[in-house]
């Protein structure tokens, strides 16, 4: 076997990356685990010093594989990073502890999909039943390029139970995290779902449903998107960063155009028109699909206009589950607000793993501090859920 860092997905064909990352079950890809997605972030200069508008993204692809001969047996997705923005399973306590104690905690290396806080798959097999042998040998070469420097910490970001669960045997850290997930138990339509709330959450979302009425709401496949949709979805994506960060989205239009190019496959839009033209969309949530989950990813408005958001990045998407019989509707990242339309806490993992240093005591003790607080948290949530008691 032979061990490659990889530095830019180009160095490996879409074939063979995404035979690692494919679900045999379902006959299904990871839509972030593909090959499009990481390679269309990467030439867009989302990540790295691509031709897109962000030079210096401060995401530099180092993805982990491992090769027998010329077939590739596992793949890990990674980036060194030299900040920590755009993860979401947030470390700056962490980093601001470093800081005052005067170490160095960047550059660090992450196995994660940039700007994608989705559980997934983070280890990429030829066979699933590679991971035993397979993973310490990563895991090897992970602590040799730690033991030398090269990155001051590794950190897996929204793994699988299972590969923390292996991780940690490892000799890494479990950390966790909350996300709030919608589950489809077999609704034939939108009013069944609100059939199952207590009847002021029943009224609340009638009522939130029907302050959209002065808009066309619709949906769009990747395939029915023109040129002149994506150019108004990017604004109304680039509008809302602005407003709310002071930068124009983590996304660059040159990523996006070719997502749009590549994956049109598992792209759903839910958009909101003053007319009939493409140009007239005013806001607007990007989503991604596999074979049993909706993803939402990228939100953006041109203006303020009262329950637009709740309309499309959750009814629309819960409305699309129904209909499509999808099992899972992950609405992304953070958002207690979700809990009250019928969005259920689940639990996040991450696996962690520092060089020595005077704060590993206490980075050990705050992640199991923290994960205890998320279990009573998770506890308390499922308690003010909206739907009836039995």
């Amino acid at each position: 076997m032979q061990l490659k860092w990889l530095s830019s997905l180009t160095q490996v064909t879409a074939q063979q990356w995404d035979t690692l990352f494919t679900n045999d079950k379902l006959n299904d890809t990871n839509p972030f685990c593909r090959h499009a997605f990481l390679l269309a972030l990467e030439q867009g200069g989302s990540v790295d010093s691509g031709t897109g508008t962000r030079r210096h993204s401060g995401w530099y692809s180092q993805h982990l594989t491992l090769w027998q001969d010329n077939v590739l047996l596992a793949a890990v997705p990674g980036y060194i990073k030299s900040h920590s923005y755009g993860e979401y399973l947030f470390d700056w306590q962490i980093a601001e502890a470093y800081q005052q104690h005067q170490l160095a905690y960047y550059p660090k290396w992450i196995a994660a999909i940039p700007f994608t806080p989705a559980t997934g798959p983070r280890l990429g097999l030829l066979s699933a039943d590679l991971a035993d042998s397979l993973l310490p040998h990563i895991c090897a070469a992970i602590k040799q390029r730690l033991a030398a420097n090269d990155f001051c910490s590794a950190q897996w970001l929204y793994t699988t139970a299972p590969l923390q669960h292996s991780l940690t045997e490892q000799g890494f850290l479990a950390r966790h995290d909350v996300q709030f997930l919608w589950q489809n138990s077999g609704y034939k339509q939108f009013d069944d779902f609100l059939q199952q709330l207590n009847a002021r959450k029943r009224k609340q979302i009638r009522q939130e449903r029907n302050q959209t009425n002065g808009f066309s709401i619709k949906t769009l496949h990747g395939n029915e998107l023109s040129a002149a949709h994506w150019q108004a979805i990017i604004r109304c994506y680039q509008a809302t960063y602005l407003k709310r960060s002071g930068h124009q989205g983590y996304i660059s239009p040159q990523s996006f155009m070719a997502l749009a190019e590549t994956m049109a496959d598992s792209i759903v839009v839910f958009a909101a028109f003053t007319g009939a033209a493409a140009q007239d969309i005013i806001a607007a949530a990007l989503c991604f699909k596999s074979a049993d989950t909706l993803y939402g990813r990228y939100w953006g408005t041109l203006i303020d206009a009262g329950h637009l958001h709740f309309e499309l990045c959750y009814y629309q998407g819960i409305e699309y589950c129904i209909r499509h019989g999808l099992r899972d509707y992950d609405a992304g990242a953070q958002g207690e607000h979700k809990l009250k339309r019928g969005f259920e806490p689940v639990m996040r993992y991450g696996s962690y793993l520092f060089a020595d240093t005077p704060l590993s005591g206490a980075i050990t003790a705050y992640f199991q501090q923290e994960t205890e607080h998320l279990k009573a948290y998770i506890a308390q949530a499922m308690q003010v859920l909206p739907y009836k008691k039995i």
